[in-house]
């Protein structure tokens, strides 16, 4: 099922941002960020609370305008005004969007007079949309009647319902079933199948390693942004160690070996830990009086590690 408007797109850019600051009294929740998103990617916007996220995706959707900077969305800016931005994105928000007390057929309905769709135009894409979601509910349901993860695909068929060429997810898997995670996941694969740019925060690290490319960020600035094995290439240039302790450990122990001036990397991975020095030859020279202490592997580095860190690290 193709889900594009059937226009022929010269822009491989989907997102443009150029300098963009947001700025809320003298704080800065977004500080001179500049980026781009390919058409038909799937990008992954990762960083701790606060990080400046949400903020960034208002302004993409045309619901916040910039303090400084620029942006450009499937090709339209705020210079256009901020409904032809609206018109080009679909947004679902990390709160369940629709209306518990409504129908299905009544939350669709209201969202495509927002849109300002016409009659014909609404039943058509419900349906597509109901068929690529494959919801075979009553339309009469209430919305507080269905579970979890089916709530947040007919949140998701109304952010799509008419026909955004970008589509805005913010954490939209929180508190649904690992089952239902999976499931919206291949939906997303869908979309990018078909074209649509699909821009996504999330904290599950497995549901990040599926996009194209991330961008971290932590203090209203990108820190870092590439595909997530350049990522872990770029953040662990030495190999990743897993350490397995042939004994407890006091928590001063775990404490004194993480500070060891050998490590660039040192965190807990379960009853393990992951770790990443900073030469090979400083390594050589230590590896002895470790290995009395651990059973020790060479891993590769997760999402995990590098979100810990990039994102999670103290700021020097």
């Amino acid at each position: 099922m193709n889900f594009s408007s059937g226009e022929t797109h010269e822009r491989e850019t989907a997102v443009e941002v150029r300098n963009l600051s947001v700025r809320f009294g003298d704080f800065y929740a977004v500080n001179r960020v500049s980026f781009t998103v390919r058409r038909g990617e799937t990008f992954g916007f990762l960083g701790a609370n606060g990080a400046g996220k949400t903020t960034t995706i208002r302004v993409l959707c045309g619901l916040l305008r910039p303090t400084e900077g620029n942006v450009r969305v499937a090709g339209v800016s705020f210079d256009h005004g901020e409904q032809a931005v609206k018109s080009k994105v679909g947004y679902m928000s990390q709160k369940f969007t629709l209306y518990d007390d409504l129908t299905v057929e009544e939350n669709l309905s209201f969202t495509a007079s927002l849109r300002k769709l016409d009659t014909a135009t609404y039943v058509r894409r419900r349906q597509e949309l109901f068929d690529f979601i494959a919801f075979d509910r009553p339309l009469n349901t209430i919305v507080r009647d269905l579970s979890g993860g089916t709530k947040q695909q007919v949140s998701l068929a109304a952010a799509l319902l008419h026909d955004p060429e970008i589509v805005f997810l913010d954490e939209p898997t929180a508190g649904v079933t690992p089952a239902s995670r999976s499931r919206f996941w291949s939906l997303i694969r869908k979309l990018a199948e078909n074209d649509k740019t699909v821009f996504v925060t999330t904290h599950y690290m497995d549901e990040a390693e599926q996009c194209d490319r991330i961008a971290l960020m932590r203090e209203g600035k990108i820190l870092a942004l590439d595909t997530p094995e350049g990522l872990k290439r770029s953040i662990f240039p030495m190999p990743m160690l897993e350490f397995d302790p042939k004994k407890p450990l006091s928590y001063a122990e775990i404490s004194e070996l993480a500070a060891h001036e050998v490590f660039m990397f040192f965190e807990p991975y379960g009853l393990r830990f992951h770790a990443s020095f900073r030469s090979e030859d400083g390594w050589e020279r230590v590896r002895p009086f470790f290995e009395e202490k651990f059973t020790i592997r060479q891993i590769k580095p997760s999402l995990e590690d590098v979100f810990i860190q990039t994102v999670e690290s103290k700021v020097e």
